[in-house]
């Protein structure tokens, strides 16, 4: 009866996205508190529930009944509407995102297209919390997310397209279905074959999230909250809300398109059980990262957080999509792809490394010693 409904059969699906993004903050929250506790040698909540598990309900809670707050200068329309236009390409990504073989709200065939699309229209929402914010402090943050999300989503998208290039069809290579991206990993994922690739995806994920070191928009030492500063209650956690979204959005695809989804090390014949666990674990690894990094990396200034971009990132999401060309246009073999993607990880690697090592290095500024004559 449903399936013969398209009415209740989109409002069920709409519902699955409707519980699921809400809880995700709730989920994560938690963890990250528990996982920097851990790092950083203590306990993280433990006091509202038990082991501090109902600490984040409370903090929801808290943020439901808060007062809404406006500046009086700010610019109501834009101010009000920023939030949404932040969440609503969260919560259109999930439409087409794929858990299983066969648990998924719309498996389109453009889906990995989609959700590109989709998520880089939250540029405009930063832009416009800015703004309408009539903060200068918030402008800046503004500003900041505006270039850094430009920026690295360019080797973010590469990264993804380049996946996109080898991934094995019925038909030939090439698709932009998640569930034949994933069926063409059955015993091998393209993070063997694309290394490159996949440094390249996790890095600017970071970025696209404001993790260490790439959270300057929001830092607190610069910008006293980034573009969101003037927000409070249900407006603020809307913001988290879609920041704790697009990493478990990152999660998820990144262990679809790299690590093989639901069918890698077992391949198709795995039951639906063992899909289940194969990609919460897979998405577990991608938090886990993102959580460490956040912990234990230190903050970037903005001139080096935009020329690792442009002067590393970019020219080697370049290099990956010649070396896909190259393989495809000459047939070579895969294991050829795979040599060549790992060598210029290693590179990149090496300059990244190189690059951090420079960054640390405490501030020395260079003092010109002037002299003076007598002039009689």
């Amino acid at each position: 009866m449903i399936a013969d409904n398209p009415w209740v059969d989109a409002l069920l699906r709409l519902a699955v996205i409707a519980v699921l993004l809400p809880l995700t903050p709730i989920v994560l929250n938690y963890l990250e508190r528990k996982i920097f506790g851990r790092i950083q040698m203590r306990l993280g909540p433990m006091r509202v529930g038990p082991h501090g598990t109902l600490q984040t309900i409370a903090d929801t809670i808290k943020l439901l009944t808060k007062e809404d707050l406006r500046p009086s200068s700010a610019d109501r329309w834009t101010f009000e509407l920023a939030p949404y236009v932040v969440v609503v390409p969260v919560f259109l990504a999930f439409v087409t995102l794929p858990f299983t073989a066969d648990l998924f709200v719309r498996n389109l065939s453009m889906g990995l297209f989609f959700i590109v699309a989709v998520s880089s229209m939250s540029i405009v929402g930063f832009v416009m919390a800015g703004w309408g914010s009539d903060n200068k402090y918030a402008l800046l943050g503004g500003v900041r997310a505006a270039a850094q999300l430009i920026s690295y989503e360019i080797p973010l998208i590469l990264a993804v397209v380049a996946v996109a290039m080898i991934a094995h069809t019925g038909d030939g290579r090439g698709s932009l279905n998640l569930a034949e991206i994933v069926d063409g990993q059955g015993r091998v994922p393209y993070l063997v074959w694309q290394p490159l690739a996949f440094f390249l995806f996790a890095v600017a994920g970071l970025a696209e999230v404001y993790r260490q070191p790439f959270d300057i928009p929001v830092a607190e030492s610069e910008v006293v909250g980034g573009p969101f500063v003037e927000y409070s209650g249900i407006r603020w956690s809307m913001f988290q809300l879609a920041e704790y979204g697009t990493t478990f959005l990152l999660s998820v695809l990144g262990a679809l398109i790299f690590l093989g989804g639901w069918n890698w090390p077992l391949g198709n014949e795995a039951g639906a059980a063992l899909q289940v666990v194969l990609i919460v674990l897979k998405t577990s690894a991608f938090l886990l990262f993102f959580i460490w990094m956040r912990a234990a990396m230190p903050r970037l200034r903005i001139d080096q957080m935009m020329s690792f971009c442009w002067q590393v990132l970019l020219p080697f999401a370049f290099l990956q999509i010649i070396l896909n060309g190259l393989v495809l246009v000459y047939d070579w073999p895969d294991w050829t792809l795979g040599v060549l993607s790992g060598s210029a990880t290693l590179l990149a690697a090496y300059l990244t490394y190189r690059g951090a090592r420079q960054a640390a290095e405490p501030y020395s500024p260079r003092f010109t010693t002037v002299t003076y004559e007598r002039v009689s």
